[in-house]
């Protein structure tokens, strides 16, 4: 390349080995800054419209595959994506700050944490629990966190991997929830905390779990990942909150199949300013300092504390006054999420009308499958569409039926967790975890039970030829 070619293109090497030439001189000449951004983002509009968005409505032609979930965004997820890594700011920035006060007032709550993942926002929500300023409530190793097995795994590893014992109870059918008849049985000198999730976007049965707690002393966390927008009537007059935000700590997830999507994320929320505060410690490196990133001295007192056995007047942006870790997500996650959250509403109606479809289309199949139903007192927001084979119906060969059909399919998350290959090591020590009861409705979701999807992208076509191709399996037996 010439010398006068070079000056008037930027060269720009991408890892397939292509370089783009990238005119410099005439694009932005004569414009500030700020028409330039618009100017970029204008296009990444019409790239996103003409590449992304083409094609999203055309109709359903058999042989499809029809995937459990799949993100669903337009233009505006793209161009807040772009605006921020215009921005190059790249870790949380201005669009963090933005989420987590918009997430905030949807679910009603004071405090939001935005985190790398759904599974970091349950390690925080538990690790929050043994922080020693909480006092004589604070989780210790060896002290018994009741859980259910029949989830997924990020709900119960923070326990184990602490030093906790959690104490398994079954499940309830057809809500996949925690059988509440078991929670006293549960309950020893060392229960600290109840950690389960609302299933699919089923709440379980908030009235007796808080009811429970209260009466005990004990914290509750409640893993939202897969219920964001569900709510339930704690009171039985039509008040209706967000589940996640009636326990201690709330906990969400935006992976890709989840209500909203940043592609990776999650969130910690909660109502108290003490269980923030130490969120907010763990999030970010264990660090006793509450400045933004980027931000000195927001206390007025940097230099002049006495922390711990440090000199007095160490620098206070590098006091720790937890084991911490770097669990934050970047501004340009946000800023997909925040274009997301304003869709949520939206989404949760769909995943509802999505349900009911499936519901309506199967509902003559009940002597043969086990179908889902809501909780008491709530307004699911689903995350799918379960169920449960009944005897003489082999749910390998169905759902192999269904796959080669097209339509994906998934299992209820770890089955029986504790029956996984990595509690090998520990299974049987009589020390790591127990359980309560035989497990038995949890031992039958492990071998009968499988979910499909009913994200909104998901079109009726799709759910009724979802439900045909589970009725052909179905006679195929």
């Amino acid at each position: 390349m010439s010398r006068e070619v070079n000056a008037a293109f930027g060269v720009a090497s991408f890892p397939c080995g292509h370089n783009i030439l990238i005119p410099m001189n005439d694009i932005f000449k004569n414009k500030s800054e700020q028409e330039a951004r618009r100017e970029i983002l204008s296009m990444v509009s019409a790239y996103c419209a003409e590449f992304h968005l083409k094609d999203k409505d055309k109709p359903f032609s058999e042989g499809e595959r029809i995937h459990y979930a799949k993100r669903v965004y337009d233009e505006e997820e793209m161009v807040n994506l772009v605006d921020s890594a215009l921005d190059f700011w790249l870790t949380m920035g201005r669009y963090t700050r933005e989420f987590e006060k918009r997430l905030a007032e949807f679910l009603g709550v004071r405090f939001a944490s935005a985190v790398s993942s759904g599974s970091s926002a349950n390690l925080l929500a538990f690790m929050a629990l043994t922080s020693p300023l909480l006092k004589d409530r604070q989780v210790r190793k060896g002290d018994e966190v009741i859980t259910v097995a029949a989830g997924f795994p990020t709900t119960i590893t923070p326990i184990l991997n602490y030093g906790a014992v959690p104490v398994f109870v079954d499940v309830d059918i057809p809500q996949y929830n925690i059988d509440i008849n078991m929670l006293e049985a549960a309950l020893s000198e060392r229960t600290k905390a109840v950690m389960i999730a609302h299933t699919l976007g089923n709440p379980f049965d908030l009235r007796a779990v808080k009811a429970f707690c209260d009466k005990h002393g004990l914290w509750l966390i409640e893993d939202n990942c897969d219920a964001l927008g569900s709510r339930y009537d704690m009171e039985g007059n039509g008040s209706y909150r967000y589940t996640g935000t009636i326990g201690d700590i709330g906990t969400s997830s935006f992976y890709p199949p989840h209500h909203i999507t940043m592609g990776e994320g999650g969130a910690v929320y909660t109502d108290d300013p003490l269980l923030n505060r130490i969120v907010r410690s763990l999030r970010d490196w264990g660090r006793d300092c509450i400045c933004e990133s980027g931000q000195d001295n927001r206390c007025g007192h940097r230099f002049d504390g006495q922390y711990g056995e440090l000199p007095k007047g160490y620098d206070h942006k590098y006091v720790y006054s937890h084991f911490g870790y770097n669990l934050g997500i970047t501004d340009m996650q946000a800023a997909v999420g925040l274009a997301q959250l304003k869709k949520l509403p939206g989404f949760i109606e769909k995943r509802r009308h999505n349900f009911d479809i499936l519901k309506a289309e199967l509902s003559d199949l009940s002597d043969r499958l086990i179908l889902p139903e809501a909780a008491a007192n709530s307004e699911p927001s689903w995350f799918g569409f379960c169920m449960t084979v009944r005897d003489g119906i082999d749910r390998t060969e169905l759902i192999r039926y269904a796959e080669d059909k097209g339509v994906q399919t998934r299992l209820l998350f770890a089955g029986n967790f504790i029956k996984q290959p990595c509690f090998d090591s520990i299974r049987g020590d009589g020390t790591s975890y127990r359980t309560v009861g035989e497990l038995k409705n949890t031992d039958r979701i492990m071998r009968d039970t499988f979910w499909i999807g009913v994200y909104p992208g998901m079109t009726d076509d799709r759910l009724e030829y979802m439900a045909r191709t589970i009725r052909e399996g179905l006679k195929r037996q």
